[in-house]
């Protein structure tokens, strides 16, 4: 893997993964599980848990990276938009930095909707073990 290099992943906010999420971490805040609290606060649906991208990314790393010999040290996320129930997103990862005396690589990613329309960016540092 090299700077420049990009890697681009598309992943689908399905059922299973919401219910998943809500089984596993019990986050039943009303935002993510009440179809009309979400329309009286002005969106569309119940909006989808931001952990959930977070999931996506991991599964990105461990998974459709060519080195399976990595692990994350940090990662940082801003939201721009809701994602809803069976929303289709796509991941865009570009590698900006790769530092060999340390085994460390950077990425900086976005996820964006089918409208084409960022609904979060971050950064992520792996090293490489």
């Amino acid at each position: 893997m090299k700077e420049g290099d990009v890697f681009e992943f598309e992943y689908c906010v399905s059922e299973n993964i919401y219910n998943g999420f809500i089984a596993l971490f019990e986050d039943k805040n009303p935002l993510h599980t009440d179809e009309k609290f979400a329309k009286e606060k002005n969106f569309s649906g119940k909006v989808m848990h931001g952990a959930i991208q977070a999931g996506f990314l991991s599964n990105f790393i461990g998974e459709k990276l060519p080195h399976k010999n990595v692990i994350v040290q940090t990662y940082k996320m801003s939201f721009a938009k809701p994602v809803y129930l069976n929303d289709i997103l796509k991941l865009k990862a570009v590698i900006t930095g790769v530092f060999e005396s340390v085994n460390c690589i950077i990425f900086k990613y976005t996820f964006t909707n089918a409208e084409n329309s960022m609904v979060s960016k971050g950064e992520i540092s792996i090293g490489l073990i």
